[in-house]
């Protein structure tokens, strides 16, 4: 059972499916990273992330940003499921996360449209989804109200290469 969102608005999912396909190398390579590769189940790990936006309240097209060498392999897998209206932005160098959300920004804003931009890694495990729902429902709420929100996990170890979330005030 998911939340009900306060308002309309659409969500739309922006899904970071860059990369240069080094992590899990040799199952992974530039044109195959890991994404592109079904990890956890049958399906890869981009189809599910864009499977997990679908019961999401308000949720539009997702928009996927990715490199050109990827393109043909992004595109295959989003035929599967019949997602050939996703767009995709395509990086002419990957710049990591901020440029790939501007991009994202400005051309879903470009028409006037103040969409919700729910931006994710095409490669993060999630298992409880219904409860990753709500969150995300409740999230969009806090956003129409011009909050900024980070959803992150407890670490267990130091990790530079990812950063560092500090919390604000409970709401």
């Amino acid at each position: 059972r998911y939340i009900a969102r306060m308002t309309d608005r659409p969500i739309v999912p922006v899904i970071l499916s860059g990369g240069a396909g080094s992590r899990l190398w040799p199952a992974s390579r530039s044109r195959t990273p890991k994404q592109l590769l079904p990890l956890v189940d049958d399906r890869t790990m981009l189809l599910t992330t864009v499977q997990r936006t679908d019961p999401l309240p308000s949720a539009a097209t997702p928009v996927v940003v990715c490199n050109e060498s990827q393109r043909p392999g992004i595109q295959r897998e989003l035929a599967k499921i019949g997602r050939t209206d996703a767009p995709l932005i395509l990086e002419p160098v990957g710049r990591n996360t901020a440029p790939a959300v501007a991009a994202a920004a400005l051309l879903l804003t470009a028409g006037g449209d103040d969409p919700i931009l729910f931006v994710m890694p095409a490669d993060h495990v999630i298992r409880n989804e219904e409860p990753f729902a709500r969150a995300v429902a409740l999230a969009a709420d806090h956003a129409e109200g011009g909050l900024l929100l980070t959803f992150g996990i407890d670490p267990v170890a130091p990790e530079t290469g990812y950063g560092y979330i500090r919390f604000g005030a409970e709401l």
